[in-house]
């Protein structure tokens, strides 16, 4: 048996792998003070990171996350694995890194599907969630977003028309703690082979979704504290395989999220067509003529806070000023330096043309 296989490794991966012939492929499943839980072809161990990888590797972002799969050696019974290589990351979730300026901290890797959990109590934010889903489409994964404990709502068919307006490509779906048909709401995204990230705040039931679709309480949980704030109850990350094929993963909660790299053409798509119709291509939208997004405010086809939403996330991403050519070549530049994209692929095809 093949755990491997089980737990999303594709033939893309497998390709790679095939670079280093001395080592063998594992996922990370769950990181904690240093320390990875792996699972290789044949059972779960621990791992750590070789003293070659740590000493070149001088971004947060490079280094092993959740759902990454990577190259390991076996240092016999009873001691770790060492890991030496990180494979290509078809996506990766980032967060800018608390207390390390400059650099943003990976969340989860290689992930399919991104569920932003947001609880329709105190927890409910809309600017909060237009963070989130500008991190979750640059990515590379697809968003969807879970409304938990909608049975608290007292206006649910408010609140889902607020949260559609914003949603722009994104599905949106309300969930209940009563609910029993879960599975069934979540089953068109739930595929074998397809991994998905939960991330959300503290107490917005994270870990009481994911021990449904698992079958069992596996998370621990906790109720809801004063003034509806949740109380932490997942303090890594740490990935699950699902009786439905699906690799699950749980994230601890973020309240704020650092932008370091959003995608605004698909969570903003409403002012990024309007900016568009500007009558100046350089229009700051503060008080030129023939501004299609301060004629939108005007006529309250747009609201001033997703205006200031937009103008925050662009500010704190370094976009503000920038054309949409230059914000794409910023975009390239933020995934190369923080993912090792490019430096990936030369290595890649230059240790491929090594094997012929």
């Amino acid at each position: 048996m093949n755990y491997l296989d089980k737990y999303g490794m594709t033939d893309r991966f497998k390709n790679e792998a095939t670079i280093y012939p001395q080592l063998s492929p594992a996922r990370v499943l769950a990181q904690s003070r240093g320390l990875y839980k792996i699972v290789t072809e044949n059972s779960e161990r621990q791992a750590e990171i070789s003293g070659k990888l740590r000493f070149e590797t001088n971004e947060l972002a490079n280094f092993p996350t959740v759902g990454d799969f990577v190259m390991v050696s076996s240092e016999g019974l009873g001691s770790n694995a060492i890991i030496h290589h990180v494979l290509t990351r078809k996506s990766i979730f980032l967060r800018t890194a608390v207390g390390v300026s400059g650099q943003a901290q990976p969340v989860a890797a290689n992930i399919d599907i991104v569920f932003i959990c947001m609880s329709l109590n105190q927890n409910f934010n809309l600017s909060r969630l237009e963070r989130y889903l500008s991190v979750a489409w640059d990515s590379g994964a697809t968003p969807v977003i879970l409304l938990t404990k909608s049975d608290l709502c007292e206006d649910l068919e408010r609140v889902l028309f607020e949260v559609e307006q914003v949603a722009s490509f994104t599905d949106v779906i309300p969930l209940s703690m009563f609910d029993d048909d879960i599975v069934t709401k979540l089953s068109h995204y739930l595929k074998s082979g397809i991994t998905a990230a939960f991330i959300g705040s503290s107490g917005v039931g994270k870990s009481t979704l994911i021990n449904k679709l698992l079958g069992e309480q596996v998370l621990a949980t906790s109720e809801v504290g004063k003034a509806d704030k949740g109380r932490h109850t997942t303090t890594g990350r740490e990935m699950f395989l699902s009786p439905l094929g699906v690799v699950l993963i749980d994230t601890p909660g973020m309240r704020e999220l650092g932008a370091e790299s959003v995608d605004l053409s698909k969570s903003f798509e409403d002012i990024e067509t309007l900016a568009d119709q500007c009558k100046f291509n350089n229009c700051t939208h503060t008080n030129e003529p023939g501004c299609a997004i301060l004629q939108a405010l005007g006529d309250g086809h747009l609201d001033q806070r997703r205006l200031d939403s937009y103008r925050k996330l662009k500010i704190e991403t370094g976009y503000d000023g920038l054309n949409a050519k230059e914000i794409e070549s910023k975009k390239l530049e933020r995934m190369f330096k923080d993912v090792g994209g490019m430096k990936n692929v030369r290595k890649f095809i230059k240790e491929s043309r090594k094997q012929k």
